[in-house]
């Protein structure tokens, strides 16, 4: 078997119904196996998958166990030489699976590697790369200083934004919403850490490989992400999770390091999760503005065109973002499918 994908799904049954659709359409030479584990959905996920993707394997917990156990679970049965970790809030080109396969083998001491991640109004994803949260790269995020010096090699680790996007990189944390990994690095370095509920088990699967001996990448073909659609990312419970999962990557792997910084670090991590739980819920009250789409996106659903006809929008419109046209990628989902978005679309 040559890969294997690991889908954590919780009520996002028409997202997973896409991302699956593209990964059925994929190019992928020496087969493929694809598990979805639900952790518990209200939206009766299974129930409805099921009949459409037969060949998926398909394992349903009867309570939310986190996203480090959930796909453990699947690891475990995985036997492809390459496993996926994919989010199903994702959508894929035809050919994302054989970019990154054909990579991977032409570089033997890769262990993992990541991709060109798209939000749907065609910004280019930072969180596609990023640095060790190391406890000067964490200040220079929280602080600002990453933000205001960007593309500086010493304030703007985080991020990378300094690595061309268009080329692929040597990074240090990949991104758990897509990352690739070499079943062989995966069986030295152990399984996604448990401890982790929620965010971090990426940061902490990346930081093993490197420590193991192996080199973590960024390939630049690109993928749409609907971050975040199951998370209600305003609320108190997201925050918390969020930096609860820096601090126990932090106390895993610096505390003895930097004595001093472990003392002030949950006083920071506190100041920094009110700044940002105000910013989002001030945001979250903002009006947005309002847009004439849904009158004609009835012309536009995908479902009426071909199968490949997502996977070739996706890489027109990204392609031309790249070239400068910075119009909405033009994708939004209903009940009823993926829809082409007729015009502009900024959000």
């Amino acid at each position: 078997m040559r890969l294997s994908i690991v889908i954590v799904s919780y009520n996002v049954r028409y997202y997973l119904e896409q991302c699956l659709r593209s990964v059925f359409a994929s190019r992928v030479e020496g087969g493929l196996e694809v598990f979805v584990v639900d952790n518990a959905s209200s939206d009766q996920s299974i129930a409805y998958l099921k009949p459409l993707f037969p060949e998926v394997t398909y394992i349903q917990n009867h309570e939310n166990v986190g996203f480090s156990r959930a796909n453990n679970q699947a690891l475990r049965l995985a036997k492809g030489e390459y496993v996926l970790l994919l989010n199903p809030d994702t959508i894929l080109t035809d050919h994302t699976l054989q970019d990154c396969l054909t990579f991977l083998d032409q570089h033997p001491k890769a262990g993992a590697t990541g991709v060109a991640m798209y939000s749907h109004s065609g910004k280019f994803a930072w969180e596609s790369r990023r640095g060790l949260p190391t406890p000067w790269t964490a200040f220079c995020k929280m602080s600002g200083l990453g933000a205001l010096f960007p593309h500086s090699t010493l304030f703007g680790r985080y991020y990378m934004r300094y690595l061309p996007r268009l080329e692929a990189s040597r990074i240090e944390v990949i991104s758990g919403a897509f990352c690739m990994i070499r079943r062989k690095a995966l069986d030295e370095v152990g399984l996604l850490d448990e401890d982790f509920f929620m965010y971090g088990e990426d940061i902490d699967l990346s930081f093993r490989l490197l420590k193991g001996g192996w080199e973590n990448y960024y390939h630049p073909t690109p993928i749409l992400h609907y971050k975040g659609e199951s998370t209600q990312k305003s609320s108190y419970r997201y925050v918390h999770i969020f930096y609860e999962a820096m601090l126990i990557f932090f106390n895993k792997h610096y505390r003895h390091q930097y004595r001093l910084f472990a003392l002030l670090l949950p006083l920071i991590v506190k100041t920094r999760a009110g700044i940002d739980l105000l910013q989002r819920y001030l945001k979250a009250r903002t009006p947005k503005r309002e847009t004439d789409w849904e009158a004609d996106m009835t012309h536009y659903t995908v479902r009426s065109y071909g199968t490949m006809t997502y996977t070739q929008m996706i890489e027109e419109r990204v392609k031309a973002y790249e070239h400068g046209d910075r119009r909405s990628l033009g994708v939004r989902y209903t009940e009823s499918g993926i829809t082409v978005l007729p015009n502009d679309i900024l959000r």
